[in-house]
């Protein structure tokens, strides 16, 4: 059992109550006032007609009858401007045709008046009903869209998932006249809102809860599916994914959802499911506005790391080439500090590498695409193939494209601070390259030499 409880909301009233095409049935009372009134009416007609037939004769009293006729079933429907049809003939022909006050017809020509009286009349209230059922659809489908549209206003200032929610099942619970709940897809075991403020779930009802989140397909009391539950369910979907479930059910068992309301539930679930997508993105929004603004610091903190230690290490360097030329120090010391100085180098450049957003974006520059991230070249939408060395080298000319690098810092980046004398190991993987991605290796216009210093990518 699921017992789901919630602080009453706060909802926006109605403007205006929703008219439905399929009305409820007429109560007693209110028919019977119906017919009394298409009574009074063929009575007052009746009279009318007395007054009238003393001057003029009978012919023009027939008309008196097609006015309570057309007024019966305008606004009282069909069956009582039948009854006020069959009233008409009879009053005429108890009052106005020969043998009077009788029902009896002696002349021919009364008993096609009496006829013709009664089948204009109910062609007159057929026509009047079909008047006023139109009239009545207008009228329900204008209120119905003005009721959608109120919604969705109130909808726009909705700025939660939980206000959103406690909105909707509100509306639903005001149209429909009904217990009202709904249940998110991520937590199905907690309401987002309940109305009122506290509902009871048997385990049929959250089976058809969790059919309804899994298929999208409505499902509970009253429905093909799950019919056993005290509950009926409906998706609120935004296209083929289902977001949340709102349940309905009436006291007395019946269907909270009658015909004619169907698209009305659907056309107020389509709005929350639209209203519970802006959140959704807006939330979505916000979260990467925040990630912007971290990896914006994070890339500043990065950086000043980079200008802060790198000059300290370059000093340490310095005074480690000054000692190993005095020959005052141990070498083996010396050249284990210079290894441990180049090696903490090393790991501020690539902390500094690690910049977000830092070798995410393709790099392009004379026909050569380079994705620094996923380690891939490109030339001329051909993909390249290069050793590890070759491609950090190329890396490290792209990092610091259009300027000079010089042959120290090349090979202590690559092959590391033993070899910065190994200028042969340089020019090998420089012409390998070149024969990979140059149009013409003997006319090099991509990695650019600057003779006695080191090595350019030219980034036009």
């Amino acid at each position: 059992m699921l017992d789901v409880a919630r602080g009453k909301g706060h909802f926006a009233p109605m403007e205006e109550t929703i008219l439905n095409a399929a009305r409820r049935p007429v109560s007693l009372p209110n028919r019977i006032a119906a017919y009394a009134g298409a009574l009074l009416m063929v009575a007052a007609a009746t009279i009318a007609g007395l007054l009238v037939a003393a001057k003029w004769g009978n012919a023009t009293v027939v008309l008196l009858y097609l006015p309570p006729v057309l007024v019966a079933a305008t606004y009282a429907g069909l069956r009582n401007g039948l009854f006020a049809a069959l009233i008409s003939a009879l009053a005429f022909n108890y009052f106005f045709t020969v043998p009077y006050h009788t029902l009896f017809i002696h002349s021919p020509a009364d008993i096609m008046t009496v006829a013709v009286l009664f089948l204009v009349a109910i062609a007159c209230s057929h026509l009047a009903a079909s008047v006023r059922k139109q009239a009545d659809l207008a009228a329900a489908h204008a209120l119905r869209n003005a009721t959608i549209a109120g919604f969705a206003r109130r909808l726009l200032t909705s700025n939660s998932e939980t206000a959103v929610a406690e909105l909707t099942i509100g509306e639903i619970a005001k149209l429909f006249e009904c217990r009202t709940v709904m249940f998110s897809k991520k937590n199905m075991a907690a309401a987002l809102a309940v109305a009122p403020s506290k509902v009871h779930l048997n385990p049929g009802d959250i089976a058809a809860m969790g059919y309804v989140l899994e298929s999208g397909e409505a499902a509970g009391r009253c429905l093909s599916k799950a019919n056993e539950a005290d509950w009926q369910f409906h998706p609120v979907a935004n296209g083929q994914s289902v977001v949340a479930a709102v349940g309905l059910a009436r006291v007395d068992g019946q269907n909270p959802v009658r015909d004619g309301q169907l698209d009305l539930l659907n056309s107020l679930l389509d709005q929350a499911a639209l209203a519970l997508e802006r959140i959704g993105l807006e939330d979505a929004a916000r979260e990467n506005a925040a990630l912007r603004e971290l990896d914006k610091l994070r890339a500043a903190l990065l950086a000043s790391i980079g200008e802060d230690v790198k000059p300290r290490l370059n000093a340490i360097q310095a005074v480690v080439r000054a000692l190993r030329r005095d020959g005052v120090t141990d070498k083996a010391l010396l050249t284990e500090l210079t290894d441990e100085v180049s090696k903490v180098d090393r790991f501020v450049d690539n902390l500094v590498d690690l910049a977000p957003g830092a070798d995410r974006t393709p790099l392009t520059f004379g026909g050569i695409r380079i994705d620094l991230y996923r380690r891939q070249v490109w030339h001329l939408a051909n993909e390249v193939h290069l050793t590890p060395k070759e491609f950090a080298l190329l890396a490290e000319l792209a990092k610091h494209g259009g300027r000079v690098l010089s042959h120290g810092h090349l090979l202590r980046s690559i092959w590391g601070p033993a070899q910065e004398q190994h200028i042969d190991y340089l020019r090998v993987a420089i012409r390998a390259l070149r024969q990979k991605l140059e149009s013409d290796p003997a006319k090099p216009a991509i990695i650019l030499n600057e003779p006695g210093v080191g090595y350019r990518l030219a980034m036009s």
